[in-house]
């Protein structure tokens, strides 16, 4: 039996609005310096809820990448999609124009969409009654508008779908987009994850459920995965895009080659709504799904970027998955978390980490896990506490998990002719 083809992928741009840079490059020298993205929320009056801290995006201007109308038809999450998207098609030097429209598509996941809308909008339907919702609430607020939205704005007219995966949507976003490309479905793909709900609702939700750190006294050491002392993640917003191109169509325009994407894990738990299943198995299998999908070896690869959440369940059990899929070499390996500077960006976490995880490929640095200062005994990895590490790094990996037991990893490395 012939053996299929499937065509090589390769990264050519990238964009991220994140909570300590808004464009790719100011979040890759702000993740290289450990810089602090958390602070007390300012997008609503949190006084009264249980945490009130956040990794919220500072000084965003949506009118630098829309018109003022086109921005005001848009929840915020889309607006941070779109505007990342441009970014990154700004930076491939891709031109999307009639010839080529079809073989460029779009997937980018959100795990929540527009919840401020829908906020605001049931304030009007309770104080002002039915008539007076705006007939935009539908469109601002489903999940897939950033990916259709970006698809207008682009006029990418290919593949178009978002996933909605929690906080796997990101990763799985890539994922797929990956699939079209490796499979024949289109030329290039513009993907990644965005989200904007640090809202009054959704705050109070993650608190309720006893996610959300509550270490209101001190933002800036709340986040710190792996870390004994963690209490639980802060919620962060953003967004992250690649721009994904099968290899032959990138090399004929000459374009720069970040790095080569050469494998993809999807795995489910089945086991709990919000808890990963004990030792971490189901994320194991996605790390050993992806290795074998790129034909990497264990000791192959250089680093992680990993979930690290700094949840009591989730750092345990991801050193768990990373023992059990990558053996004694796990000990070799930086494992980093950047949530640790950003927060946790729930859809939009996976774009801005494969960000980082191709920039650390491109560059051979390693950013760090800032506030690590006291490491959990289950948690005994190196990763990287406190400052970058210069290092090569020829094959990387970034992981996602999400509620409903969804575990996506990612693999990247050095592209070589």
């Amino acid at each position: 039996m012939t053996e299929y083809k499937r065509n090589r992928v390769v990264v050519t741009g990238v964009g991220a609005i994140t909570p300590i840079g808004n464009t790719s490059t100011d979040y890759w020298q702000g993740l290289l310096e450990g810089r602090n993205g958390i602070d007390y929320i300012t997008a609503f009056d949190a006084s009264k809820h249980n945490c009130r801290i956040a990794g919220e995006v500072k000084k965003f201007d949506p009118l630098i990448y829309l018109e003022a109308k086109e921005a005001k038809r848009m929840d915020r999450f889309s607006q941070l999609g779109v505007s990342a998207a441009k970014q990154a098609l700004a930076d491939s030097g891709l031109v999307i124009n009639e010839l080529n429209a079809e073989d460029v598509g779009v997937i980018i996941g959100s795990g929540i969409g527009g919840i401020k809308v829908l906020e605001d909008q049931q304030t009007i339907y309770l104080n002002r009654g039915p008539d007076r919702c705006s007939p935009f609430m539908i469109p601002m607020m489903i999940a897939n508008m950033a990916a259709g939205l970006t698809a207008i704005h682009t006029g990418a007219k290919g593949p178009n779908s978002c996933s909605v995966t929690a906080c796997a949507a990101g990763s799985n976003s890539i994922g797929d987009a990956f699939r079209q490309i490796q499979n024949g479905y289109a030329k290039a793909m513009i993907c990644g994850g965005c989200e904007a709900a640090v809202t009054p609702l959704s705050v109070a939700g993650f608190a309720a459920a006893r996610a959300l750190s509550t270490r209101n006294d001190d933002p800036a050491h709340a986040c710190r995965p792996f870390d004994k002392d963690r209490d639980g993640f802060v919620m962060g917003e953003g967004a992250g895009i690649l721009i994904l191109e099968e290899l032959e169509h990138a090399l004929n325009r000459g374009a720069k080659i970040y790095g080569e994407m050469v494998g993809y894990g999807m795995t489910c738990d089945a086991y709990h709504i919000t808890s990963p299943v004990p030792g971490g198995l189901g994320a194991a299998r996605a790390i050993e799904l992806a290795l074998k999908d790129g034909n990497l070896r264990p000791e192959m690869v250089s680093y992680i970027n990993a979930h690290g959440t700094s949840t009591p369940a989730n750092d345990s059990n991801e050193t768990s998955a990373i023992k059990k899929a990558l053996g004694e070499h796990a000990y070799k390996i930086a494992v980093s978390s950047t949530k640790s500077m950003t927060g946790h960006l729930l859809g939009g976490s996976g774009g801005i980490e494969a960000v980082a995880t191709i920039l650390a490929i491109a560059n051979d640095v390693i950013p760090p896990t800032i506030n690590l200062e006291n490491p959990d005994p289950e948690c005994d990895l190196d990763y990287v506490p406190g400052t970058s590490r210069h290092q090569k790094v020829e094959v990387a990996l970034s992981n996602s998990f999400g509620f409903g037991g969804h575990n996506v990893t990612l693999a990247f490395r050095k592209y070589v002719k």
